[in-house]
């Protein structure tokens, strides 16, 4: 019971006092080590050493760095306007272009809100010049954004794999048919909404002609290239995810600099970017060892999983009482910080009842992406009403986006219904 209350304790001055989380999380498992266990807090120096040093984490920088190279390279801007013409027909015509177009560079970016600060500071106003429903903008720009979390190479595949010791080649796999089918069920909203709502979008449509759909074809042959080393090459077992992470940052930087706007002092400032982002995210990291190392020693785990057996609950129950657990941390944390605390008695439970750790990436990470688009801390929110200097407040784009939320919530039955549309390309790896 002790062990609860400090726990919660230490979770309650992280949302209330605006501590850092990783620094929350840090002291709370100090506290149990010092106070509970018996003073035994070195055991944290080689646990947290072992995973800052081992080989898979340091793909987790180089994929933020290899995104800012390819935002400050211009690569956002040209995926748009390459992309433009293709949707000029279709009822929600460049609201679907944000869909894709996010989708897209979201499997270089890696990380939400990257996705949804470089194709929003394009698209927003570019749409709002031509007449487009302000909040049904920001809303199709924070739905897609979210994507950027599960299309590989994705920072929150990686961090739970590298944190739980699963196949980050397997997880970057089991992303991808889940990635780009949410992507198409937020293009058939879209779709419909303009169909019943024409005024969403300004009057008018024409065909692209053969010359704009070649100009937007050759657009794509960068991210192509991209895709290839920083994906292909673990695909096809040629790389690990670190070896090809650095593969992605050279050869971003080589597009950047021979066909791209990137000159040596964008490629400075992504590196700080990517430096201070990554310290952000390490600091959580810690946070969050030291404090499952507390956990573990005190086994935790165990007792939560004998508490969930005597209850005599199916493992679909226990699953729906953590999607219930993360929709409502999701409106107090940021989705690492969520997803890192959590795991340490998440992870053990669920694959103790027999879930696929595979499959529970991903459905971890799609939660994560729900919590991105609720508020008070949904941080796609905020970027975007930031990016529309307050034109679309945080309140109207939630409700705007309530809708993807949905989607996304609804992703998580689908897959838990059919979990192969997750694991079918798996094989490969085997």
């Amino acid at each position: 019971m002790v062990i609860w209350l400090i726990l919660a304790a230490g979770l309650a001055a992280a949302a209330v006092t605006g501590m850092p989380i990783g620094v929350a999380l840090a002291l709370t498992g100090i506290a149990i080590l010092e106070f509970i266990a018996g003073g035994a807090e070195t055991l944290t120096v080689s646990a947290v050493w072992n995973v800052f040093t081992a080989f898979e984490i340091s793909s987790i920088p180089l994929f933020m760095f290899m995104g800012d190279v390819m935002t400050e390279s211009g690569l956002s801007r040209q995926l748009y306007q390459g992309m433009a013409p293709l949707f000029q027909r279709f009822p929600g015509k460049l609201l679907h272009t944000n869909i894709v177009v996010c989708s897209l560079f979201g499997s270089v970016a890696g990380t939400s809100t990257s996705t949804a600060a470089a194709v929003g500071s394009v698209a927003y106003p570019e749409l709002r010049r031509l007449g487009y429903d302000r909040k049904e903008v920001v809303a199709s720009l924070a739905g897609a954004g979210t994507l950027g979390l599960l299309i590989p190479p994705s920072l929150s595949l990686v961090l739970y794999g590298a944190t739980q010791n699963v196949s980050i080649g397997k997880l970057f796999l089991a992303g991808t048919v889940p990635g780009f089918l949410i992507a198409f069920f937020f293009m058939i909203y879209i779709y419909a909404l303009c169909a019943a709502r024409p005024g969403i979008t300004p009057p008018g449509y024409s065909w692209p002609t053969l010359r704009q759909v070649a100009k937007g074809v050759w657009e794509m042959w960068s991210l192509v290239v991209l895709l290839f080393a920083c994906m292909g090459t673990v695909f096809m077992g040629w790389a690990t995810a670190t070896e090809a992470a650095g593969l992605g940052v050279v050869t971003a930087i080589a597009i950047g600099f021979l066909f791209g706007d990137l000159t040596l002092a964008l490629t400075w400032r992504a590196f700080l970017s990517s430096t201070v982002m990554f310290g952000a995210v390490g600091l959580v990291m810690l946070g969050a060892l030291v404090l499952s190392q507390a956990i573990s020693i005190l086994g935790l785990p165990q007792q939560v999983m004998e508490s969930i057996l005597a209850l005599n609950l199916s493992k679909y129950w226990v699953l729906l009482l953590v999607v219930v657990i993360y929709l409502i941390l999701g409106c107090f944390f940021d989705g690492v910080s969520m997803m890192l605390m959590t795991l340490p008695i998440v992870f053990p439970v669920m694959t103790s009842l027999g879930f696929d750790a595979v499959w529970l990436g991903v459905i971890i990470t799609i939660l994560v992406e729900v919590g991105m688009l609720t508020p008070p801390v949904g941080m796609n929110l905020f970027v975007l009403s930031a990016i529309t200097r307050n034109e679309v407040s945080l309140g109207e784009a939630a409700s705007a986006s309530v809708p993807y939320w949905l989607i996304l919530l609804g992703s998580v039955g689908l897959l838990t219904v059919f979990p192969d549309i997750a694991l079918a390309l798996t094989w490969i790896m085997k």
